[in-house]
């Protein structure tokens, strides 16, 4: 045999080698659909594709990987994942649990979910912190079968199952909403202060699009002033203050969260009631219903901390083999100063910091406000 012929069987054999030594990446098959239970797992849009991952057997080792956890929307979204981990629906098919927090630091969350996938989890549900850099846990989970599922702050792919609300059309109803009342007043130019939520990922930067969309579109002479709450009730109020100290009354108020520090920044500045848009907060809804009548005319839209649920729900079904859409839409849920009703879609009787949205009847998920905030925030390893 040749030099060269030696070489070329060398190589041959390495590859055949290598090529048996390392798994290829499985992950889920593109399929066609409809997917399970379409009434809960919505597709996204005609064009949304399905997935299909191999079915395996339960109970399952789940964990949730969340970010940043320093507002009461993170907080209760953690006590939403251990209520439903609970509820009899789901309790039998979790072999394992586990909750974590790493803060705002991407390599610190991608850490985390490599960790999980390495010791054997089956499926991973997490906020990511920013809307790209996960390819590699991406892959990673895709050669182990694992099912990573996004959810809220979701990310700027198409390579997992993801479960989200539409942030850049709840930007432009805020918008439109405050566009509305403030044309029915006969006002059509003015300032307007946004108040943005945490930087640097997909949900702040959509929404933040879909609010400047809308005033942009109109044509009217309108200022608009940014500053950033982190969705969080204490950031928002010393914002909101310091903005109504240097710019002076405002015209109308688009927040994307914080809506309670919004309010009381309102108040203790004696600011005269305008249009407000903002989140789903029981104290924000709490002062729509009481304070509209003085001018307080407000829009409740439901970025529900449930969300989770439902990621945790799909994450299931995923394992399960079940087909799934890759994006799956949940509806936004609204509420007006003009439909407001205590017990109903806000309550007297809970913490101002309470979110109201949390139950999905189409995906059979109704977890309750004191089982919610029965639970306590911390992880949960």
């Amino acid at each position: 045999m040749t030099l060269s012929r030696i070489a070329s069987a060398a190589l041959a054999g390495l590859m055949m080698t290598t090529s048996f030594a390392t798994p290829s990446f499985a992950g889920p098959d593109v399929v066609s659909g409809p997917g399970a239970e379409p009434s809960c797992f919505a597709p996204w849009n005609a064009d949304t594709k399905y997935m299909q991952w191999p079915a395996k057997e339960g109970p399952y080792r789940i964990a949730i990987v969340n970010g940043f956890v320093g507002n009461t929307w993170r907080i209760q979204m953690i006590k939403t994942a251990k209520a439903f981990a609970e509820d009899a629906a789901i309790k039998d098919k979790i072999a394992e649990f586990k909750v974590v927090s790493t803060g705002t630091d991407a390599p610190a969350q991608l850490g985390a979910i490599e960790d999980f996938i390495n010791q054997g989890y089956d499926a991973i549900v997490t906020i990511a912190v920013a809307p790209d850099g996960f390819d590699r846990v991406i892959r990673l989970a895709d050669r182990e079968n694992v099912v990573l599922v996004p959810f809220d702050n979701v990310l700027d792919t198409d390579a997992v199952m993801q479960v989200n609300e539409d942030q850049l059309e709840m930007g432009r109803m805020w918008g439109q909403f405050a566009l509305d009342e403030l044309k029915a007043k006969g006002v059509t130019s003015g300032k307007i202060l946004e108040v943005r939520g945490l930087p640097g990922n997909s949900v702040d930067r959509d929404r933040s699009i879909g609010i400047n969309e809308v005033f942009e579109a109109d044509g009217g002479d309108w200022e608009m002033v940014s500053v950033v709450g982190n969705w969080d009730d204490g950031t928002t109020q010393k914002v909101v203050a310091d903005a109504i100290a240097v710019h002076g009354e405002f015209d109308a108020v688009v927040g994307q969260g914080g809506s309670n520090g919004v309010i009381q920044a309102l108040m203790d500045a004696d600011h005269p009631w305008v249009p407000v848009a903002g989140e789903s907060e029981n104290g924000f809804r709490k002062a729509i219903a009481e304070y509209s009548d003085e001018g307080l005319k407000g829009i409740s839209i439901g970025q529900s901390p449930g969300l989770v649920a439902i990621a945790m729900k799909a994450a299931i079904s995923a394992l399960e083999g079940n087909v799934m859409p890759q994006l799956i839409s949940v509806p936004l849920p609204v509420a007006t100063y003009k439909d407001l009703e205590d017990g109903k879609n806000y309550w007297s009787d809970l913490p101002d910091n309470f979110f109201t949205v949390n139950e999905f009847p189409p995906c059979g998920v109704n977890i309750s406000g004191p089982a919610i905030m029965a639970q306590d925030e911390s992880d949960l390893s």
